[in-house]
C-alpha cells in the first residue's frame, strides 16, 4: 500500500471515534425519556460546548497528536482545519438542546460547506493531491528549534493550541444554533461579508498557486524564477488571501453580534492576532529568500499588507537596497 493512499485512509477513519459516540447518543436520546437517560447521556445532554471540546480534546488533540508521532508528521490537522469547522455546525444544528432560525441556520452551514470545499481544494490543490506528503512548514521550524522536546510540546503548540483557535472562531456557530430569533438585514450582510472573503481568499489563493507553479516550470527549464507575485489581487495587497480568510470569519461573528452574542468576537480576535504574526514569520521568509530578497522590500515599500490599496509611489533607493 502506498503512502498517499494509507495516509487517506488514516484521515478517513481518525474522526470516526466522535462520529460514533456522538450518534450513538443521539440514537439513545430519541429512544428513551429525560428520566432514563444515564448520568453520561444525560451531561452530555446538558453541556453541548463542553461536550465538542471534550471529543475535540480526545479525537483531535490525542489520537491525532499519537498518528503524527508514530508517522514523524504532524499533517493531518492541516487538513481537518477544513474539515472541523462544517462539522461542529452540524454537531450544534443537530444537538437536541439547539433552538434556531432555520434559514439562518441553512444560510450558515452552505456557506460553511462552500468555505470549507475552497478551503479543502485549494490544500490538495497546493500538496499535488496527495494526502500528507508534507507537514507545515511552521511545524518543521519548530521541530529544528525544540529537538529532542518536540515530541511532547507538539501536543501543545499543534494540537491543544488548535482546539483554542478553531473552537474559539466556531463560537458564531454555537451561538447561531442556540438563538432562535426571525432573520434581519443583518443576517444578509454577514453573508454578503462571508462570502466575499471566500471568493476573494479562492482567487487569491489560485492567482498564487499559478506563481508558484510557473516559477517551478522555470526551475525545471533551467530558466530564472520571477521573484516576486504583485499581479492580480496581489497588486493591492501583500497578503489577500489572509484577508479573505479574516473576512470569513468576522462575518460570522457579525451573525452572532446580531443575535445579542457580541463576545464570540473573542476568537477571531485571538485568530486574527495570530494571523498578523505568521504575516511577519512569512515576509522574514521572503526577504531571506536571495533571489527575491530586494524585490520582494522593494514590494513591501508600495503595497498595502493586508487591506488592499493603490500601490503607493515609493521607490527603491541605494540606501533601503543596503537595510
Amino acid at each position: 500500500m502506498n503512502r498517499n493512499l494509507r495516509n487517506a485512509i488514516v484521515a478517513i477513519l481518525a474522526p470516526l471515534p466522535s462520529i460514533v459516540f456522538y450518534l450513538f447518543f443521539l440514537r439513545n436520546y430519541s429512544s428513551i425519556s429525560n428520566s432514563e437517560l444515564s448520568s453520561i447521556h444525560s451531561w452530555c445532554l446538558n453541556h453541548p460546548l463542553l461536550l465538542a471540546n471534550l471529543l475535540f480534546f480526545l479525537n483531535v488533540n490525542v489520537l491525532f497528536w499519537v498518528i503524527g508521532l508514530l508517522q514523524s508528521s504532524h499533517w493531518m490537522i492541516d487538513v481537518y482545519w477544513t474539515v472541523i469547522p462544517v462539522m461542529l455546525v452540524h454537531y450544534f444544528a443537530s444537538h437536541p438542546l439547539g433552538q434556531y432560525n432555520k434559514w439562518r441556520s441553512t444560510i450558515v452551514t452552505i456557506l460553511a460547506w462552500i468555505w470549507s470545499i475552497r478551503l479543502t481544494h485549494n490544500y490538495f490543490r497546493r500538496e499535488n493531491w496527495e494526502w500528507g506528503a508534507r507537514e507545515d512548514w511552521r511545524f518543521n521550524d519548530l521541530r529544528k528549534q525544540y529537538g529532542k522536546h518536540w515530541w511532547w510540546l507538539s501536543f501543545f503548540s499543534v494540537y491543544v493550541s488548535q482546539q483554542i483557535f478553531l473552537i474559539g472562531i466556531c463560537l458564531p456557530l454555537y451561538v447561531i444554533h442556540s438563538v432562535d430569533a426571525p432573520l434581519n438585514i443583518w443576517d444578509f450582510i454577514s453573508s454578503a461579508i462571508c462570502l466575499t472573503g471566500i471568493v476573494m481568499a479562492y482567487y487569491a489563493d489560485t492567482q498564487l498557486h499559478e506563481f508558484v507553479t510557473g516559477n517551478q516550470k522555470l526551475k525545471e527549464q533551467g530558466k530564472p524564477k520571477i521573484p516576486n507575485l504583485d499581479t492580480g489581487l496581489w497588486q493591492y495587497s501583500r497578503h489577500p488571501n489572509y484577508l479573505g480568510e479574516q473576512m470569513w470569519w468576522w462575518g460570522l461573528v457579525i451573525f452572532a453580534w446580531n443575535l445579542g452574542q457580541g463576545w464570540t468576537l473573542i476568537g477571531a480576535l485571538v485568530n486574527t492576532l495570530c494571523l498578523v504574526y505568521v504575516t511577519i514569520l512569512v515576509e522574514r521568509r521572503m526577504v531571506k529568500q536571495e533571489y527575491r530578497a530586494e524585490a520582494y522590500r522593494a514590494y513591501q515599500k508600495t503595497t498595502s499588507v493586508w487591506i488592499p490599496w493603490f500601490k503607493s509611489g515609493a521607490a527603491t533607493t541605494t540606501k533601503d537596497k543596503d537595510i
